[in-house]
């Protein structure tokens, strides 16, 4: 088939059809491949460990100072006999091949019961806090790259939500070398509580609560960020009393001095969560839970604290589950207004869910999430969402090279498919992890991800000079494929797609935009072979060009 000659045909009947599209200035020529790399490059998706064991909820940490060695962990749990533990995955060669198991075989092996949280210390030792078959929090540390494991320590003998885990890694701090972990204690007020180590792990500190909450409400997650000079991030979310117990606000504390004493926000941000059960994924269990990182890179925005959360039905999320950040560029005394991080359409009934967030060396903000807005409602991916300047503006990729259908996992409590997946970076090379069930079991899943070289990034290019559109690619494509668009100057956007009638067919953006590149998928699911017309619109302009979907 000559697609040239298509392509030409098609171009003359549209035009003579929605002529009265096209208005303002003409499209330049697509995009040159080689630019688009040299912003981002996505590797192959893999697995680091592939078994036959379950495995959810995905961490993922660095060495402090050896860029070749990565831990991950994930609950792991064997179907078949009921066993829960945690995974144990390493890399010492920077990704290019992965070591481990499916059990911490930290002694009493028995004793597990997943949930872990893991870090690295300044000597290289792993770190890793978990659960118990009875209520309590317990450590194991290896000093092998996870090859052995010490036996059980004893941090906690209550009841407590997932617990985290950091370490100072900062050789200019008065607490270098100390890791902290801190969780929410599972009984009334159900405040945020912390304890330490000094000695990697070997013994622990007494227990300290950080906050004194009222009541009234239910505190839930404990996520906690080392910042600038030793000092202690810890974030939670206080939840309604009544079921489905929704995420209300955010809370806040940082400590200077080890955690002696605390600077304490009961209520930093307002925030309206989603706890409950996606009806449209399977009926799996979700929750808005805060993440938090802090910005280490020591340049503009050194020091600036980020909390992304899950919301609905709360300016500036939407309708359905939008992914939301708000920072602080004193320390936590004052917070931003959200900031709506997926840049799809607000309202579109596509569904965010699950964050992570990590601040790469550079000081560019990072967020993967799970997501469908280039496929079915009762499917998801993984997408990327990356800001060069502190949060403002986002560009999204799609980092998953293929969809996978979210599912409760049988036997695990109503919902279950696992609360988190984690992201970290070396030098200019993001490694998220996240589960999904594409291969018939949930298993943790990675792809390397190459950003630009340290201080250079999308939003350090020239504004364009110009409004365009890009043609799609692949072209012809098969279900989905890529426009590229380019705005002079920030305003609303509308992104459309029409069938040869002029019948429109979907809404691909319809907001508020940014000046600068913008990238949209179009997933071509339930149309028929044929030409396509996908029109811009922006302000007095309007701009359109034809594709082809090929079954």
């Amino acid at each position: 088939m000559n697609y040239n000659r298509l392509f030409l045909i098609a171009t003359q009947i549209l035009l003579s059809i929605g002529g009265l599209f096209l208005q303002g200035s003409a499209p330049t020529d697509h995009a040159d491949e080689k630019m688009r790399s040299t912003i981002i490059r996505i590797g192959s998706n893999y697995r680091i460990y592939p078994s036959n064991i379950t495995q959810t909820e995905t961490f993922i940490t660095r060495h402090p100072s050896n860029p070749d060695i990565l831990f991950a962990s994930a609950n792991t749990i064997n179907l078949a006999t009921g066993f829960v533990s945690e995974g144990v995955y390493v890399t010492t060669n920077r990704g290019a091949s992965w070591f481990g198991s499916d059990t911490c075989k930290g002694n009493p092996i028995t004793f597990h019961s997943g949930d872990p949280g893991i870090a690295i210390d300044k000597d290289g030792r792993f770190l890793l806090i978990r659960l118990g078959t009875t209520p309590g929090l317990y450590s194991h540390f290896s000093t092998d790259n996870g090859l052995t494991w010490s036996g059980q320590r004893t941090v906690a003998i209550d009841d407590q939500y997932r617990a985290t885990l950091a370490s100072d890694g900062n050789p200019t701090s008065g607490f270098y070398g100390r890791a902290y972990a801190v969780w929410i204690r599972f009984s009334p007020p159900y405040p945020a509580v912390f304890s330490y180590t000094n000695d990697g792990g070997n013994t622990w500190a007494s227990i300290t609560q950080v906050n004194a909450p009222a009541a009234s409400q239910l505190g839930a997650g404990g996520e906690i960020a080392m910042g600038l000079n030793g000092m202690v991030n810890v974030c939670w979310a206080r939840a309604i009393s009544i079921s489905p117990f929704t995420e209300d606000f955010v809370g806040f504390a940082s400590s200077t001095n080890g955690g002696t004493s605390w600077f304490v926000r009961e209520n930093a941000f307002d925030m309206n969560g989603i706890k409950g059960m996606l009806a449209q994924k399977g009926n799996i269990r979700a929750d808005g839970l805060p993440r938090i990182d802090v910005d280490k890179s020591g340049g503009l925005r050194n020091g600036w604290i980020y909390i992304t959360t899950t919301q609905r039905n709360l300016t500036p999320a939407g309708t359905d589950p939008d992914i939301i950040l708000n920072r602080s560029s004193d320390g936590g005394t004052t917070w931003s207004s959200g900031i709506r991080v997926n840049q799809d359409a607000v309202n579109n009934g596509k569904i965010q869910y699950f964050p992570a967030i990590h601040v790469d060396d550079g000081g560019g903000v990072n967020v993967i999430y799970y997501d469908d807005r280039a496929t079915t409602t009762d499917s998801a991916y993984v997408t990327l969402s990356r800001s060069t300047d502190g949060g403002t503006t986002w560009a999204d990729y799609k980092i998953s090279d293929h969809n996978f259908k979210p599912a409760p996992i049988s036997g695990l409590g109503a919902g279950y498919q696992g609360d988190n997946i984690g992201l970290t970076s070396v030098g200019d090379t993001l490694w998220p992890v996240w589960m999904d069930n594409s291969s018939g079991i949930y298993q943790v899943w990675t792809v390397p991800i190459d950003i630009p070289e340290l201080g250079t990034d999308v939003q350090e290019e020239p504004l364009p000079t110009s409004f365009t559109l890009r043609q799609n690619y692949p072209n012809p494509f098969n279900p989905s494929t890529v426009i590229e668009y380019e705005l002079p100057r920030a305003g609303f956007v509308r992104l459309s797609v029409h069938d040869i009638t002029g019948k429109e067919v979907a809404l691909l953006a319809n907001g508020g935009h940014a000046a600068g590149r913008h990238r949209v998928e179009f997933n071509a699911t339930g149309l028929s072979s044929g030409i396509y017309l996908y029109r811009l619109s922006a302000g007095d302009k309007t701009v359109a060009r034809s594709m082809l979907l090929l079954r």
